[in-house]
């Protein structure tokens, strides 16, 4: 997840559920308020009401008032810190826009073992990969074809049409209080088709309403639900019948429309005909014109954008009532795209959270309404509103992007912390289980990908796609689509706790019940899952390794829930190069030395620590912490890869799974990547710069992708010219990024609204493609005024790189797709381009065996990654008899057949 952010959610939870809630909920609402009850404002009488409304089961919780003062000083006290340690900055440049989120915002580049030399060798050679032939892309359609009448119970998705009764040839038409059928087509009511999944719609109608059925009643609403949620059939005949809860919709000779509770029998058919005349269903609008892209071939050279980090599905984490909207729902934006109702209730100045993670003064409030004005949400440091509404990833993908990483993630700690939790996490998952969550969030990107192929008209149809090897990411790509990648960061993955080791100065011992067996066990079950990218630890140390940790008094809250999900505190020693390797400048994250400088325990006795630790203090009976004096920094957590821990990158690698060491202790990764060195694995990356420096270099000569944390464009410009100086020219080098949005990462701030170099609508974008200024509702979105306000805004990003860098960044970000796609064909067991790697180059014999008609995937498999990737013709280096080197072509099928070899 995220450097601050996260780190901030941490304070606002551990501390904040109490400290900072307390305090902003003193904050009245109006000055008439606070005349009239000082003790007792709306604000906190309104939000106590839903946090209890909310989490019944966690009563003790919510009792925030009694303690307002004390928690106040709490609050007061990080407020007064966090310009100190930068743990609770809203905009740290120094660790946003630094190449190691990992390391102390401070460190020297002497961490960084490249010399002088290399890093011009390597820079040379990224610059030569860049004068290499790129593939040939070309506009392509993704929905389905439109006819005067619908082929099939999808192709409605979006459309406009008329209603006529087969039985008696009238049509359907609006009246006064409902709708009647009539003779005549003159007259008939139009109604757009709003797909809510596969073969089911709202039908929205003229006066911008809903075709609603009640009990037996057919008539007009004004807001979207499951009384408006028909499902349509298709009979055999091409006619199409219409269902809402138990009742058919029927139409009687008489003229009269209603419904039928009934079986199928009694359903009318329609035909229905395509009309005009029907107002646009709401939505926020791409605003990028051009068709989709898509490859010449299915198997050719990708070209596009990866974001390897991202949470996607982050509206289930936490409870499921800290995040506010949702990435897409049934019935349209309008639902989606809603604050949260302790948000809405007190009309903004109850987002405590919000509040404190945006730099407001809690208690200031924002403008809680969505849709259709987005006043102050969202927006590069709204960082619990959604960010990644399918639209806005429809326009990023649109504008380029080409892999997806979708992290499944949770914080079984924070989520029991903090007050506030979902139906379905009461009643489905209260203890806040991690893989719980994770399952929830898995669900949940299947059913978005049914939700945008409705979109487009049928199964398969759609641009969101989940992929589970590079083979079919490769081909879903180059039909124009996205290639989305399942992943999990947690904290607690595969319920693999720890518990004090007995033995003093022994590392941490797993849980009961977490051994080989069981992990093997929970691999099998995410991998079926789909999940194909994996960090092994977050926030807190558990079975597999040690945490990096967090700093300042961020750190003392961290380090505080950590105690209470593992029984200890964080193993911090100092330590220098002695112990890293690799100089004072690779550590993990420094400690307060005395954490009882930070107001804690002697403020909250062990009988009042409801709302500072939730429901940990109360129903699982937590002590009262008392954190180590640590030495002075620097600090290395001294806990590293635990045996378990090899085990799970060990199996795997042999899953050919791609494995992200960041958030991991310097000790842990160092392992981690002795580990892949020794198995010769090349399925590693860094997706959001929570590695170090030293480990870099390392993975890029594994053959692995790094991934730096998108943040400020300037800032990401400098981590891409820092990140040429690792390039090994053995591997094919593009650059990805990762957003971190909706994991508590804050997006890009505007760079340089009125300087000359600044981006200038319309522009074109990846593919050839136009981009205009972004438009969600009345708001109209500006890279240079207001950032990264949505991930929908990315393609603007993008090209403010290019304003600062020129072309050269936009190749490298044009091969991240590519470059991603073949670290993970190496990882699944597909051997190097011998053309940059001479020393894994095959015999020409082995090349002249392949039999005509193999597959790409059979070809590859045997003789290995192709130099070039162009159309039809692949390009290898082979060897010789005699020990020399001549160059191969390989044709295939437009099907992707091998056709000859040259």
């Amino acid at each position: 997840m995220v450097q601050h952010r996260h780190a901030q959610l941490v304070a606002t939870v551990a501390l904040g559920v109490g400290g900072v809630v307390a305090a902003a909920l003193t904050m009245p609402s109006s000055p008439a308020e606070s005349a009239a009850a000082p003790a007792e404002t709306r604000v906190a009488k309104v939000h106590d009401a839903v946090a209890k409304k909310q989490a019944a089961s966690y009563a003790r919780q919510v009792e925030l008032r009694a303690d307002r003062q004390k928690y106040g000083k709490v609050a007061d006290f990080l407020r007064r810190e966090s310009g100190k340690d930068g743990g609770h900055t809203h905009n740290d440049s120094s660790t946003k826009n630094a190449i190691s989120r990992s390391e102390e915002a401070t460190s020297k580049d002497a961490a960084d073992p490249t010399t002088p030399a290399q890093a011009a060798r390597a820079r040379a050679a990224a610059a030569e990969m860049r004068t290499e032939p790129t593939p040939s892309v070309t506009a392509t359609s993704l929905r389905a074809p439109r006819h005067t009448h619908p082929r099939t119970r999808y192709e409605m998705a979006g459309g406009c049409y008329a209603f006529q009764a087969v039985s008696n040839g009238k049509w359907l038409r609006r009246t006064a209080d409902g709708v009647a059928a009539t003779a005549g087509s003159a007259g008939a009511t139009p109604v757009r088709y709003h797909a809510t999944d596969l073969g089911s719609y709202m039908l929205y109608g003229t006066r911008r309403d809903f075709l609603d059925g009640s009990g037996t009643a057919v008539s007009w609403g004004t807001t979207p639900g499951a009384t408006g949620d028909w499902t349509v059939r298709r009979t055999s005949s091409g006619r199409f019948t219409f269902k809402v809860g138990d009742g058919w919709l029927t139409a009687a000779r008489s003229g009269k429309v209603s419904l039928s509770p009934a079986d199928a029998g009694a359903a009318s058919r329609f035909l229905l005909t395509r009309v005009k005349g029907c107002p646009s269903f709401p939505d926020v609008a791409i605003n990028i014109t051009g068709g989709p892209y898509k490859g010449v071939t299915s198997f050719q050279q990708t070209y596009g954008t990866a974001d390897a980090h991202t949470h996607g599905m982050a509206f289930e984490f936490l409870g499921g009532a800290l995040h506010c909207g949702k990435p897409w729902d049934r019935y349209g934006v309008t639902v989606a795209l809603k604050d949260c109702p302790d948000h809405e209730e007190t009309n903004g100045y109850g987002a405590v959270v919000e509040d404190f993670l945006s730099g407001r003064n809690p208690g200031t409030g924002h403008d809680p309404v969505g849709w259709p004005t987005f006043k102050d949400w969202p927006a590069p440091h709204s960082l619990t509103h959604e960010g990644t509404y399918y639209r806005w990833m429809e326009r990023a993908w649109r504008g380029g992007l080409r892999v997806f990483t979708n992290l499944l993630v949770e914080n079984n700690k924070l989520c029991q912390l903090y007050p506030l939790k979902s139906q379905k996490v009461l009643t489905k998952n209260p203890t806040c289980d991690d893989m719980k969550t994770l399952a929830f969030e898995k669900d949940d990107m299947y059913a978005l990908q049914r939700y945008v192929d409705a979109q487009y008209g049928g199964p398969g149809r759609g641009w969101y796609r989940i992929v589970t090897n590079p083979f079919q990411a490769r081909r879903v790509i180059n039909s124009g689509r996205l290639a989305v990648v399942m992943g999990i960061e947690t904290s607690i993955p595969f319920e693999c706790s720890v518990k004090p080791n007995p033995v003093p100065g022994g590392d941490p011992m797993p849980d009961p019940g977490c051994d080989s067996s069981s992990v093997d066990g929970w691999l099998d079950t995410v991998h079926k899952w789909g999940v194909r990218q994996m960090e092994l630890v977050n926030k807190f140390d558990n079975a597999f390794s040690g945490i990096t940790g967090d700093e300042g008094t961020t750190g003392v809250l961290v380090n505080s829930a950590n105690f209470l999900e593992t029984g200890s505190a964080w193993r911090m020693e100092h330590c220098d190069g002695k112990q890293t390797g690799f100089g004072d400048e690779v550590h993990d994250k420094d400690q307060i030395e005395n954490p009882s400088s930070v107001p804690g325990s002697e403020q909250f006795p062990a009988e009042q620590q409801d709302a500072l630790f939730g429901a940990v203090a109360k129903v699982a009976g937590v002590l009262p912490l008392s954190l180590p004096v640590y030495p002075p920094p620097h600090h290395c957590n001294t806990y590293g890869l635990s045996s378990l821990g090899e085990h799970l990158i060990t199996k795997m690698a042999q899953r050919g799974m791609l494995f992200d060491p960041d958030h991991m202790s310097v000790k842990a990764r160092k392992k981690s990547l002795d580990v892949m060195e020794k198995l010769r694995y090349p399925g590693v990356l860094s997706s959001h710069s929570w590695s170090t420096p030293d480990a870099y270099p390392r993975i890029l000569k594994l053959g692995g992708f790094v991934a730096p944390y998108a943040g400020d464009s300037k800032g990401f410009v400098d981590k891409w010219k820092r990140l040429q100086t690792w390039t090994d020219p053995r591997y094919f080098f593009g650059v990805g990024y990762g957003a971190d949005i909706n994991g508590l990462g804050a997006q890009g701030d505007p760079r340089n609204p009125t300087g000359a170099d600044k981006v200038t609508y319309p522009f074109t974008g990846f593919g050839g493609v136009t981009v205009d200024k972004q438009v969600s509702g009345k708001r109209v979105y500006d890279i240079n005024t207001d950032g990264v306000a949505h991930y929908g805004l990315y393609p603007d990003w993008l090209q403010d790189l290019k304003m600062q860098a020129g072309s050269a960044i936009t190749a490298d970000m044009g091969r991240g797709a590519e470059a991603y796609l073949q670290t993970w064909e190496r990882a699944v067991g597909v051997s190097n381009d011998a053309c940059r790697q001479p020393s894994v180059r095959k015999p020409v014999r082995l090349f002249r065996s392949l039999r005509l008609g193999s597959s790409v995937t059979s070809v590859l498999l045997a003789a290995g990654q192709p130099h070039t990737r162009l159309d039809h013709t692949f390009g290898y280096c082979a060897k010789r008899s005699d020990g020399t080197t001549t160059r191969l072509r390989l044709t295939f099928s437009d099907a992707g057949r091998l056709q000859k070899v040259t």
